[in-house]
């Protein structure tokens, strides 16, 4: 990734923090980006005790004008973005249970805003400024496509953003791609799961070495990664 400018949002905690301290340690650019300063800024000095070179912005993926600011900077600084990862996701309350018919209107409304909103947003103006072979990663899981009881609006605006991966990748010459790391032990998920520094390597691969028209609108699981890397 040696002199790629990638863009992470949500890169304070969990998913993004890991993919962005992996992707400084590759040798690219990360430009950065979430709503909690504090863990912003941990991620970015991890970043730099690598020598890594890293670029922080606190913004929100709902307001359209930060997102905006976020790829206007990271293209300022790399000529071109290389790789999106639109992984800035919110869950109100605990993972399975959350049932619909007590869903608050204000969780759904956040839900669908931030995740399936902000994908648009992410992805939206990124548009002007990525490389013709750049790629998009949209984390997701299984949870978008399987029902299960307790996981409410959160898997309605996760079902929304893979919508928006289709729709895009359907769309653009760059690949975009759905990215399925299973269960992760973060905030949103819960203490279960893989590390977050476990799975930044499949974001690594879909972002640099999986074939382009094998992974645009497709979703990259943790069996496809693991069979095109053994």
């Amino acid at each position: 990734m040696d002199g790629d400018t990638v863009v992470v949002t949500g890169a304070s905690r969990g998913i993004g923090a890991a993919v962005a301290r992996l992707f400084g340690v590759e040798g690219a650019h990360v430009v950065c980006c979430a709503r909690d300063a504090d863990g912003l800024a941990s991620t970015a000095d991890d970043i730099r005790d690598s020598r890594g070179s890293v670029t922080t912005m606190r913004a929100d993926v709902r307001d359209e004008f930060d997102v905006e600011r976020l790829m206007e900077t990271a293209a300022r600084e790399g000529n071109a973005i290389d790789a999106v990862v639109a992984n800035a996701g919110v869950y109100h309350g605990s993972p399975g249970e959350t049932p619909l018919t007590d869903e608050s209107y204000a969780a759904f409304d956040d839900h669908l805003r931030t995740n399936g909103r902000g994908v648009f947003t992410t992805v939206r103006e990124s548009l002007p400024h990525l490389a013709d072979d750049a790629r998009i990663l949209v984390p997701s899981g299984r949870i978008a496509r399987e029902a299960e009881p307790g996981y409410g609006t959160y898997a309605v605006s996760k079902a929304t953003a893979e919508a928006l991966a289709r729709g895009f990748a359907a769309e653009l010459d760059q690949a975009v791609a759905i990215v399925d790391p299973g269960q992760v032990a973060t905030d949103l998920s819960g203490s279960t799961g893989r590390d977050p520094e476990d799975i930044a390597p499949m974001f690594r691969w879909a972002a640099t070495e999986a074939p382009a028209g094998d992974i645009d609108g497709a979703i990259v699981d943790l069996k496809t990664w693991k069979r095109a890397t053994r």
